[in-house]
């Protein structure tokens, strides 16, 4: 963990101050952060550490006391954490083992938003993975957050559909100047991610990315119709959460966000 995270229902006290919070936790001795304090990073009493709240600033906390229940936290905070990848990612259904994988990862990139999508060559049964109720999705995007010193985790959003997901999000954006819109696409692709073009122009991005049996022939329509540019990685089939982080990381840096 390169930063503690609290919920701001873990906090005992709030002190506002000018720039940020100054605030007081507890941690039971069992939980994985006070695990972590004490046993990797070997912390004690006095010493201080990164922390950060959820969806909020990051800054310091200090062990204040420890005893056989806990640890008693005092934290300041008062640093804006990294600005959002204006970038949001679309997907069809993964495996659940994937998902995790691939939540965590988008999280650490600071992507803005994730997309689940109900896919024509989509593996139904992957649908039924309990990930997005039992907080397990939440608990995987907390990880890549904490690991990229972040606070705030992508919206993740379920479609039914890839004509849905056009119709609700990208019919209102897909006009705007200022965002690209890329489908990965290995089978009958317009182009490859190398040859092209950088978007000196384009500050946003949505990246859409099929199941792992790819894009249906209907699908592609749509995608084409909508506006969409379907590029490839070339002639290697990408495991999905692969596909999307090689894609996302690719967009970063046609959109000047690497520099």
């Amino acid at each position: 963990m390169n930063l503690i995270l609290f919920n701001d229902t873990e906090l005992l006290t709030v002190q506002n101050c000018s720039q940020g919070i100054k605030a007081s936790a507890f941690l039971k001795r069992r939980d994985v952060r006070a695990l972590h304090l004490y046993k990797v990073l070997h912390k004690k009493t006095g010493d201080g550490f990164d922390a950060g709240i959820l969806g909020g600033k990051t800054g310091s906390g200090i062990i204040a006391e420890t005893n056989n229940t806990g640890l008693t936290i005092n934290l300041v905070l008062d640093t804006d954490p990294p600005p959002r990848t204006p970038i949001c990612l679309a997907v069809g259904f993964p495996r659940p083992i994937q998902l995790r994988r691939l939540l965590r990862d988008c999280a650490s990139l600071g992507l803005a938003a994730v997309d689940l999508i109900y896919t024509e060559l989509g593996e139904k049964s992957y649908r039924d993975t309990k990930l997005l109720e039992d907080g397990g999705a939440q608990a995987a995007m907390i990880e890549g957050a904490v690991q990229a010193r972040d606070t705030r985790l992508p919206i993740l959003t379920v479609y039914p559909s890839l004509a849905e997901w056009l119709e609700t999000k990208i019919s209102d954006i897909k006009n705007q100047a200022d965002t690209i819109l890329i489908a990965a696409d290995n089978v009958q692709a317009q182009g490859t991610f190398s040859k092209f073009n950088s978007f000196p122009n384009i500050t946003n991005a949505v990246l859409a990315v099929g199941s792992e049996r790819g894009w249906s022939d209907n699908e592609r329509c749509l995608l084409e119709s909508s506006g969409f540019v379907r590029l490839s990685f070339g002639s290697r089939p990408l495991r999905t959460e692969t596909a999307c982080i090689a894609a996302a990381i690719l967009v970063m840096e046609k959109i000047g966000l690497m520099d």
